[in-house]
């Protein structure tokens, strides 16, 4: 794209930057604005994905018809699926008309479906049909109905790793993103940290009719090696904060430090991962799994051992006759057995121990309340995913004090 039709969108859309990545992000977006390709845009929160898809409409044919931005994310799961495919009169309760949803409504228009990676897995399948064959069923109703709509999705999670999850569906993720478009974190766009700003404090200044906030030359530094986890608007809302607050109007590092947040979680990056790249939080996942199983197998073999003293017991009063049979493949007799790890195992009741050593108490009770959160409350299906009896998981609510 030409230099000069680039700045002409920006000024229209009001986007400030000169910074690589964006530029492309907007190239792209011109370049398939005029087909029908769904397009997913990627980033974190607060990059400004919602510029985006406003841009592909407004140079598309489908210009003068309806468009739409959905928050995925902020409709409740029951009532999401008549939002966007409508519904029939009487299907549910308060359904006192029939509705033709988002997609009927925005028919031969554009709509934006921000945090796709949100909707339930239902929802995901009606709108896999609805992107093949333009083809949905409203909430209740039996005819099929059509509609010619163009889809611009986003997402600010690894929908890769939610597909591995079981969260998102593989084949809608290959049909979203026909076209994909990357918006770029803040703290990789340099000098546009410090053009943002300006912007900000310009647009703050002449709201309240107050002096500009102007950064010192050491100050801007100090903003652009931040790492800005909120991006975009965290730095509208820091820099409306300034104009604000600050009873100087050149802003130094001195002044600057005390509103950008200082502490460990405030500075931790709100990364998206690509393809390959390492999980540490799956990771964790599966080691809070293997040190859960690791504690119910010590367990099991805790109680094998008790039945088993039990037996040599039984051995050395009854006849021989009545010894208790092994396989073949064991070898025979079997003396009693004098190591310690035998004669101190427990006849009694079984009593589960401690395990302070390997600190297993709270990864347990953690492995117990992600499983549970990730299954709804559904404490069988939590009990499958853990690999345990509904027995087992019972007692370990119990005994961790979540069975209220």
């Amino acid at each position: 794209m030409k230099t000069t039709e680039l700045q002409s969108i920006k000024q229209r859309y009001n986007i400030v930057g000169n910074c690589e990545a964006l530029n492309r992000a907007l190239d792209v977006a011109l370049q398939v604005a005029p087909t029908d390709l769904s397009v997913l845009i990627v980033g974190e929160s607060g990059v400004g994905k919602e510029i985006i898809p406003r841009v592909i409409h407004d140079n598309s044919p489908r210009r003068r018809e309806k468009y739409f931005a959905i928050n995925c994310g902020s409709i409740p799961e029951g009532t999401i699926d008549s939002e966007l495919f409508g519904h029939v009169k009487g299907s549910f309760t308060g359904a006192i008309n029939d509705s033709q949803g988002y997609f009927g409504v925005a028919n031969k228009g554009t709509l934006f479906l921000d945090e796709v990676g949100e909707l339930p897995m239902a929802t995901q399948a009606r709108l896999l049909r609805v992107l093949e064959n333009g083809e949905y069923i409203p909430v209740g109703g039996t005819e099929i109905r059509k509609t010619d709509v163009r889809i611009v999705a986003a997402t600010n999670v690894n929908i890769r790793q939610a597909i591995s999850e079981g969260r998102f569906r593989e084949d809608l993720y290959y049909r979203l993103n026909q076209v994909p478009i990357q918006m770029p974190p803040l703290r990789e766009r340099g000098e546009d940290i410090v053009l943002l700003f300006r912007l900000f404090a310009m647009q703050m200044a002449e709201k309240y009719r107050m002096d500009k906030v102007v950064l010192t030359d050491d100050a801007k530094l100090l903003l652009m090696r931040y790492k800005w986890p909120g991006n975009v608007r965290q730095l509208k809302n820091i820099t409306e904060q300034i104009s604000i607050l600050s009873t100087e109007r050149q802003i130094t590092p001195e002044i600057l430090a005390r509103f950008i947040p200082q502490d460990q979680e405030s500075t931790q990056l709100a990364t998206i991962h690509s393809e390959g790249e390492h999980s540490f939080e799956n990771e964790r996942e599966i080691l809070y799994k293997i040190l859960f199983e690791l504690r119910s197998n010590v367990n099991d073999m805790r109680r094998e051992m008790s039945t088993l003293k039990k037996q040599m017991e039984d051995v050395q009063v009854n006849k021989p006759a009545q010894q208790p049979q092994f396989p073949s493949t064991q070898l025979a007799p079997i003396q009693p057995i004098s190591t310690p790890s035998l004669v101190d195992a427990e006849a009694e009741e079984y009593v589960e121990p401690e395990m302070e050593s390997l600190n297993l108490s709270d990864l347990g009770r953690q492995m117990l309340e992600k499983a549970l959160e990730r299954n709804g409350g559904n404490r069988k299906k939590a009990a499958q995913e853990l690999g345990i009896s509904d027995r087992t998981l019972y007692r370990r609510l119990k005994q961790y004090g979540l069975d209220k």
